[in-house]
């Protein structure tokens, strides 16, 4: 497709890694509710747990995640210490009526959770194994940050069970490694992946950036062939959201140093091929995985899903986020934990589930979810089938399938028979088709991350 139809389309648009998105999280949720909704989650139910930790010992200038900068290590041991009274609190409300709840995925982000000792990590896991118990096909990931990690550290979380490793790497490049300040050799990289598979963690992930400062399409496929040759499972290839407005240490990348359009666009096409020639599947928009992965397995077989997260093949219904920012996705709503650490902190304390705000969930909301959801993970939605299944009006959709008109005639989507399908080259627009699906995306004022 030629760029200068997709980027005739190239709208700030949301990420939809949930419906509704997040920036419609409002205030008013009681903790009577939180508990009662806790408490009817079904115990024969798997879970799937987050666990946020939010502390570096750098920053990088293009992160957009809720961490905090320490070169101190009480801090994080302050914090764990709250972090396991939440999973004493949440998890005696999860056990009132059963035994130990059944996960079966868990996930550690950040910030770098790689941040925590040995003892900690040991210590973590034995609270989670008082209320938790991880079903035989669990998968256990975690986010690593390679520079200057301690291998005795990295074994402690390999003896704990740790099983799938997502490993940031974003750019080999000197140049831009030093206009983002993530310096990081491929020597500390491949040290990392040579400990993990040492201890038997063989699902390796590999985080790639298109779009900072000073890349070009010679340097992105350069760092692809680097992080190729250490063979991962998966690679996730994500464009770099520059929005100062919200991340105010973004200003301290030179804008004039960022690709225009035509040269991300020419970055992440080139990136893809690569991966996709070197033999990996495209999952989604930015995911690709070897054939033999659970991702491509679950695109294969129509399991795939997409969370907070990004793409996934974890089936689990109810997601519990633990920590400061976490986000809880119960049948109710969506949760999110208080940001700032110390309300966070202050709330456990005195005994309080740490929510912050929530987004209430209606039956419209979870048909239009599933649509989204749908087109984010296959690149088409079957609107009839979908709304059979929710017990509404087969036309429910007319309305949508006639503003897609004008990307149905620029070849970006089709729609026939109800079917709502990406065309070849129309993949990059998947997120500004889902749009068109959002009921909310035009009645609040937000400034979003382009759609390519």
């Amino acid at each position: 497709m030629k760029t200068d139809t997709i980027l005739k389309y190239d709208r700030g648009v949301p990420r939809y890694t949930s419906y509704p998105t997040a920036h419609l999280f409002q205030d008013g949720l009681s903790e009577e509710d939180h508990i009662d909704w806790l408490e009817k989650l079904p115990a024969d139910a798997p879970l799937s747990l987050y666990i946020h930790v939010p502390f570096c010992d750098s920053l990088c200038w293009f992160c957009g995640c809720h961490t905090k900068i320490t070169q101190q290590h009480k801090p994080v041991s302050d914090y764990l210490k709250v972090l396991r009274q939440e999973i004493r609190l949440v998890g005696g409300h999860l056990d009132a009526h059963t035994d130990r709840r059944p996960v079966r995925h868990l996930h550690f982000g950040g910030g770098s959770p790689t941040i925590l000792t040995g003892e900690e990590v040991t210590d973590l896991f034995e609270d989670l194994q008082r209320f938790f118990t991880f079903t035989e096909d669990a998968e256990l990931a975690l986010e690593i940050d390679p520079r200057d990690l301690p291998r005795e550290h990295l074994q402690s979380w390999i003896r704990a069970g740790i099983n799938r490793a997502s490993l940031g790497v974003q750019d080999i490049n000197p140049l831009v490694q030093r206009t983002i300040n993530r310096i990081q050799t491929m020597e500390q990289t491949r040290d990392v992946v040579d400990t993990l598979r040492d201890g038997g963690v063989n699902a390796i992930n590999m985080d790639l950036i298109y779009g900072l400062p000073h890349q070009t399409v010679e340097s992105v496929t350069e760092t692809v062939d680097a992080v190729l040759e250490m063979a991962p499972d998966r690679l996730a290839l994500f464009g770099y959201a520059h929005m100062p407005k919200f991340k105010a240490h973004q200003r301290l990348i030179p804008e004039e140093t960022l690709p225009d359009f035509f040269e991300r666009f020419a970055q992440q096409d080139a990136a893809a091929k690569r991966l996709t020639d070197a033999g990996y599947i495209q999952i989604g928009l930015d995911h690709f995985a070897k054939p033999d992965d659970s991702l491509s397995l679950a695109l294969k077989n129509g399991t795939l899903r997409r969370n907070f997260q990004g793409y996934t093949s974890d089936r689990a219904e109810h997601l519990i986020g633990l920590g400061a920012s976490s986000i809880s996705a119960l049948p109710q709503a969506i949760i999110q934990n208080k940001v700032p650490i110390n309300l966070y902190k202050s709330d456990i304390s005195e005994g309080r589930l740490p929510m912050g705000k929530f987004i209430p969930l209606s039956a419209e909301d979870r048909l239009r979810g599933e649509v989204i959801e749908k087109l984010m993970c296959f690149q088409s939605a079957d609107l009839k089938e979908i709304c059979a299944r929710h017990g509404v009006p087969a036309n429910h959709f007319d309305q949508e399938c006639q503003e897609l008109h004008p990307m149905i005639a620029d070849s970006i989507v089709s729609v026939k028979d109800g079917v709502v399908e990406m065309q070849p080259g129309g993949r990059a627009l998947v997120r500004a088709v889902c749009a068109v699906f959002d009921a909310y995306h035009d009645t609040v004022k937000r400034s979003y991350s382009k759609a390519v």
